[in-house]
């Protein structure tokens, strides 16, 4: 248990710690919105694309 405490400790009292908290936070925000991403793209494959589309992975082709 001494662990723990120490590690939340350092987590909250660390310049270092508080760092990895907060880029942690934005890894964790970033994975889940790609995700999200990727499976609202599954469920609407056959939408037509207007003039104000945009995809996240690279499909706008200028033409």
């Amino acid at each position: 248990m001494q662990a723990i405490g120490d590690f939340v400790a350092w987590l909250f009292n660390d310049q270092t710690g508080v760092l990895a908290l907060i880029a942690g936070g934005i890894v964790i925000c970033l994975v889940i919105a790609l995700l999200m991403e990727r499976k609202t793209k599954q469920r609407y494959f056959n939408h037509e694309k207007s003039e104000g589309d945009w995809d996240l992975f690279g499909g706008d082709e200028d033409e």
